[in-house]
């Protein structure tokens, strides 16, 4: 067994709360996600990705330019305020709205907005608690001179890549926004849901 394979399936045993005769696996998640819960910031900058055959995957190299940071997101629909008044009982609830967006996605901008002068690569699911839910956002520099002779990452220094995240170009946004489907039961989603209703 190789050592990313090795780290896949220690990870795997985490997530799934799994026991053997030399870890307790799930402890050991259940005080990592204390740690992340007592960090006052929301978007913490982490020296390497915890899963760090996940960030490989997901296309994390160990050289200038790429940056991780931890961004943790409330979970459930966000808050709603119950309105005053000028609606029918049937439309005065709060308790069955959802977010448009994935909690992923959301975690993805909101690093976006905290590091303007990078772009977001990519992003994975490490843990949630019953409060929240915490992601490794993978960040790349496009100005940095590495990234730009790098010919498997530089197409994120073109002008059209800006702002990947808060227009909805990741994977994880892409898949929310219902991209990934195709065929019958797909014909509003593209160009996106919001143009498909504008054409005549």
């Amino acid at each position: 067994m190789s050592y990313t394979q090795a780290v896949r399936q220690t990870f795997q045993k985490e997530f799934k709360g799994e026991k053997d005769q030399f870890y307790d696996y799930k402890k050991i998640q259940r005080e990592r996600l204390i740690e992340y819960r007592k960090e006052p910031l929301t978007i913490k900058r982490i020296e390497k990705p915890t899963n760090l055959p996940r960030a490989h995957t997901l296309g994390y190299k160990a050289k200038p330019g790429f940056v991780v940071v931890r961004a943790r997101v409330r979970k459930g629909s966000g808050v709603h305020r119950r309105p005053s008044r000028a609606r029918r009982p049937k439309r005065m609830g709060v308790s069955k709205l959802t977010r448009r967006k994935s909690i992923q996605a959301i975690a993805e901008m909101r690093a976006s907005r905290k590091y303007p002068n990078l772009e977001v690569l990519n992003s994975y699911w490490i843990g949630e608690d019953g409060k929240h839910k915490y992601y490794e956002v993978i960040l790349v520099d496009p100005h940095n001179p590495s990234i730009k002779a790098d010919k498997e990452i530089n197409w994120i220094c073109d002008k059209n890549q800006r702002g990947r995240a808060e227009r909805g170009l990741t994977s994880a946004a892409k898949k929310s926004r219902g991209l990934r489907k195709k065929g019958f039961g797909a014909e509003k989603v593209r160009p996106s849901r919001r143009a498909h209703d504008r054409q005549a």
